[in-house]
């Protein structure tokens, strides 16, 4: 797995959170059975880029936690099978959102971040939760994710 990381804030990123980040993006692949070699851009940004981002291609203008960008439409087309670097997409986190979430359910910013990045990674292979019932399989898969790398709130 090769990461592309950009952090464009002031909020410092130890080798023990990166690492955390990487044990999160490698083992939603390893739960997902993603068997190509894969390439994610991660971009940490504030509440004002991630806003503009969110208007400029959502439509949507207001701050958001995380935006995920998929390469692929699992539904629609396949990872070729001679393909050896796959780039999945990018995940972009607001990290002042990040913070104020760890702070209101009062856990880590670790441990959000980590939801943050295995919620985008669910979503950079195909998962949505616009139903109910998509909803419910993407917020298993993404406890299962954390539960074995032992984060917990």
């Amino acid at each position: 797995m090769r990461l592309l990381f950009d952090n464009d804030t002031d909020f410092e990123f130890s080798d023990e959170l990166m690492e955390l980040l990487k044990s999160v993006i490698e083992e939603t692949l390893k739960s997902e059975k993603f068997e190509h070699e894969a390439e994610i851009s991660l971009s940490i940004v504030d509440n004002e880029e991630i806003r503009s981002i969110n208007s400029k291609y959502r439509n949507i203008d207001r701050e958001t936690d995380v935006l995920s960008f998929p390469q692929f439409d699992f539904n629609n087309e396949e990872v070729p099978e001679n393909a050896e670097n796959v780039m999945l997409g990018d995940i972009i986190i607001s990290i002042e959102k990040a913070q104020a979430q760890a702070e209101e359910y009062g856990h880590s910013i670790e441990r959000e971040l980590s939801f943050l990045t295995a919620h985008s990674m669910l979503h950079l292979l195909g998962y949505d939760h616009m139903e109910s019932e998509e909803e419910k399989i993407m917020f298993e898969k993404q406890d299962k994710i954390l539960d074995k790398l032992g984060i917990r709130r």
